[in-house]
């Protein structure tokens, strides 16, 4: 359509409507949609659009949207590389127009979410992970993985490595990549013959299983919230228990294709509520899930549903034991409020030290959600406040850093582990992780609820409560339907008034106390049940006079708005986990508890590093369901997704605080 000035055009611009392609969240650093309640009538805002264009007209021209940036200095190139296997993944390569500038080095994304936008005329608004990349000279490299979008060949989640492929048939993300970057090399030209990788989440399984048998050109990778083992404290289960909602509303999208297509718009599940915790307790059983709504439509989701035991299927998935013969620097990257992959950046660190000592890596985690790192600033979450723009730091400081040292050789390298300390709010490095200083130490269950560092002298010592998954505690004291980043922060107030769960909290410190490490609850329980569900939490407890976010604030007498948010007595959720007592000796083969008899639950929940300042109150709470964060236990020893109604039964749980069987949770503490 040709520009006009005349009236007509204003108006149509005003009426016009954008429709806005679904993007994975990750992809995006363009700011967010309004919410509801914040939403003018549809004629308050045709007015205000067109005096606003108006207005406008007669403005300077505002600077050239990044789109035509990045067009005005990256040629863009499409391709279709060839694998060893015949089949050809889709690729977009972006080279700078300033060859004098050159040789580059590549930067690489892999993803199945797709390399849109599709065309050599079309470009994107950013390259690179952050905006430090576009300017600095690089080739960037997107490409559609194996099965997804426009690329060739069958889509399997989370494709297992194969160690010892014997012929050209065999073929993984490994081999997928050493293809690629030999294609590149050859084809691309006033490159510099290095080569790194980043992504996150998905992407970040794609980055990971890039690196292994690394190709002689990949000198650097970032693994992002990589998924690393579903099953163990990944998204699909955590402590054996199934993460409902979250594989729920995200499978229940997610596209299934047949052969090389491009992208089209997508409907997403219409839950009929905003109460996620009313919806989920409805439908029933996680079969009635696909019954009454997929319909068969989602093999993935049931994939992930019906493998509820460390079968097989989630062995072969396991990517940590693969991750040898990496040959390139590695910079692991994870929030300590992801809520989808928050175990994999410490699963894959581990491996990538035991299996390649000599290989530089370093491990960074923040105060962030899932990707946050990448979409946000990093201050804040939910009610907490971290004092500075933690991501940006991490963009600027970090993550820019370490690709151009390795990929360009400015800088120095980084250290072993970068991390942030909440609860003091900055940023620390060691030369280990966790930090070799630390000191295990457990704090105990005593009677009254009453939590030590000091072990139980009783002879005998119960505490119970009675667990109905009919009625199971909420993952939160709101209505939501979706998961929530920010119920890893949360106030836990919600819960302790409850009868079903169990409180247990210190003294107000007399001084500051910081955890850094792995929490390892460490419980001697007995239940009516034949199977139930441990949920841990560990919480921050803000002491009374703790001031508000509001100092304006007095009271809620005739509150008429939103309630305030009083800190005075906050309970911020550090780290919480379940675990099903069917897994207690075993996650290959589950076997029922004995009712009425006493027996060990140990398990470990990912790493904090946090510091309860003086004054604060260290806080543990048990309970038997999280619900619909987590799916329900029926408290029978039965098959769980297809458990019938009757088989949905109360039992009476007790933990025990005794000197012979002492409850606790176990944490490593930084000397003062």
């Amino acid at each position: 359509m040709k520009h006009s000035n005349s009236n007509n055009s204003l108006v149509q611009k005003c009426l016009c409507v954008c429709i806005l392609r679904p993007e994975i969240l990750w992809l995006s650093r363009s700011p967010r949609k309004m919410s509801k309640s914040n939403r003018f009538p549809l004629a308050v805002l045709a007015v205000f659009a067109f005096f606003t264009i108006l207005l406008q007209a007669r403005q300077p021209a505002p600077d050239a949207p990044k789109e035509d940036y990045i067009r005005a200095h990256y040629t863009k190139y499409e391709f279709r590389i060839p694998m060893r296997d015949g089949k050809r993944l889709f690729t977009a390569v972006y080279v700078p127009k300033d060859a004098v500038a050159g040789p580059y080095p590549f930067l690489m994304d892999r993803t199945p979410y797709n390399v849109g936008p599709y065309g050599e005329d079309q470009y994107p608004q950013h390259l690179g992970p952050s905006e430090e990349f576009e300017k600095s000279g690089y080739i960037f490299v997107y490409q559609d993985a194996r099965g997804r979008w426009m690329s060739e060949g069958d889509f399997i989640e989370m494709h297992p490595h194969i160690d010892d492929k014997k012929s050209p048939q065999d073929v993984d993300d490994s081999s997928d990549t050493h293809d690629t970057i030999d294609f590149l090399l050859k084809h691309v030209p006033n490159n510099n013959g290095k080569v790194g990788i980043w992504g996150g989440s998905y992407m970040g399984f794609y980055t990971s299983a890039s690196i292994i048998d690394s190709h002689p050109a990949l000198v650097a990778a970032s693994p992002q919230a990589p998924m690393t083992d579903l099953f163990l404290g990944d998204d699909a289960y955590h402590g054996g228990a199934f993460m409902l909602s979250a594989n729920f509303g995200f499978y229940s999208h997610f596209p299934i294709q047949h052969g090389p297509q491009t992208p089209k718009p997508t409907v997403r599940f219409d839950f009929g509520t905003h109460d996620s915790y009313k919806f989920y307790l409805q439908a029933g059983n996680i079969d009635n899930l696909d019954k009454l709504y997929l319909k068969g439509s989602s093999w993935l989701f049931n994939d992930q549903a019906k493998h509820d035991t460390y079968d097989a299927y989630w062995n072969a998935r396991d990517l940590s034991r693969h991750m040898k013969n990496v040959h390139c620097a590695v910079l692991v990257v994870g929030g300590w409020y992801d809520a989808e992959d928050l175990s994999g950046p410490y699963k894959t660190f581990y491996a990538i030290n035991k299996f390649n000592p000599q290989t530089p890596t370093t491990l960074v985690e923040g105060p962030w959600i899932h990707g946050g790192w990448d979409f946000t600033d990093g201050d804040t979450l939910g009610d907490i406040n971290f004092n500075s723009k933690t991501a940006e730091y991490f963009r600027v400081h970090i993550q820019f850093p370490f690709f151009e040292h390795y990929l360009k050789g400015k800088g120095e390298a980084q250290p072993k582990a970068v991390v942030f300390e909440t609860g003091a709010n900055v940023w620390q490095s060691f030369d280990a992780w966790p930090p070799s200083a630390v000191l295990p130490k457990t704090l105990y269950f005593r009677a009254g609820g009453k939590l030590s560092f000091d072990p139980p002298t009783e002879e005998a010592g119960v505490d119970e409560y009675v667990s109905d998954p009919n009625r199971p505690v909420p993952f939160v004291g709101y209505i939501t339907d979706t998961v929530s980043p920010r119920y890893m922060v949360d106030d836990q107030r919600f819960a302790s008034y409850r009868p079903d769960v169990l409180v247990y909290q210190t003294e107000p410190l007399e001084e500051d106390v910081t955890i850094a490490g792995p929490i390892s609850p460490r419980l001697k329980i007995s239940s009516s049940a034949t199977d139930s569900d441990f949920d841990v939490k560990l919480i921050d407890v803000y002491p009374d006079d703790y001031p508000d976010p509001d100092p304006g604030l007095h009271g809620n007498n005739h509150m008429i708005g939103a309630p305030p948010v009083h800190m005075g007595g906050y309970q911020e959720l550090l780290r919480g986990e379940p675990f099903r007592a069917k897994f207690r000796s075993s996650w290959e083969k589950p076997e029922p508890l004995e009712p009425g008899k006493q027996t060990e639950i140990d398990f470990t929940m990912s790493d904090i590093f946090h510091t309860f300042r003086r004054g604060h109150r260290i806080m543990v709470q048990v309970e038997s369901s999280w619900f619909p964060l987590t799916d329900r236990n029926p408290q029978t020893f039965t098959d769980i997704p297809s458990a019938r109604p009757e088989q949905f039964q109360k039992a009476t749980e007790q933990v025990f605080r005794q000197k012979d069987a002492a409850s606790g949770v176990q944490v490593l503490v930084m000397p003062n």
